[in-house]
């Protein structure tokens, strides 16, 4: 439960960070809530530790946990950019949000650099799998997380093909047809 609260929490205290900052004009109030934003990340790293070593057994929400917690350090940083341009464009009259560019070369080394913060979740995932499975120190309590690992995998495999390669290869045949 504790897990899931952390989940929800995370976008609890973005939405109120960027609430206080833009809305209700309390900067430096806003810009304390987002910098706590990692600090959900440190309480689901702990609540799920905890709960492994008192016995549990590793679930779905084990494994959510590790890949939450990749992805949040892979891509936290850019989410917090993305939800901060446009709350700021919408409700501060900041400028539009950057978009990323639609074709050519910048759409290629855009793609390639957004798997690439992929495959740091996917590390980052890994070893956080890892670690919890060498602190249960029972890998039979534990089996279900690489399953949640095998899931990521597939998924990042479905992005690579789906994405940078599939605009390298448009790239370099619209190249070649010039």
């Amino acid at each position: 439960m504790v897990i899931v609260a952390c989940e929800v929490g995370l976008w609890v205290v973005l939405g109120l960070g960027l609430l206080a900052r833009y809305v209700l004009r309390m900067r430096k109030v806003g810009g304390v809530l987002l910098v706590c934003t990692p600090l959900v990340d440190v309480v689901l790293l702990v609540a799920t530790v905890v709960d492994l070593r008192g016995g549990g057994e590793a679930n779905g929400a084990h494994g959510l946990a590790a890949i939450y917690l990749g992805v949040s350090v892979a891509f936290g940083h850019s989410m917090l950019r993305w939800a901060d341009q446009r709350v700021a464009h919408r409700f501060a009259g900041g400028p539009p949000p950057w978009r990323p560019p639609r074709r050519g070369r910048a759409r290629v080394r855009y793609e390639w650099r957004e798997w690439g913060k992929f495959v740091l979740a996917w590390a980052v995932t890994a070893a956080v799998i890892t670690l919890l499975v060498l602190v249960v120190g029972d890998p039979g309590r534990t089996q279900a997380l690489w399953g949640q690992l095998w899931g990521m995998t597939v998924v990042g495999l479905i992005w690579l093909v789906g994405w940078p390669v599939y605009h390298s290869v448009a790239e370099a045949a619209g190249r070649r047809g010039r």
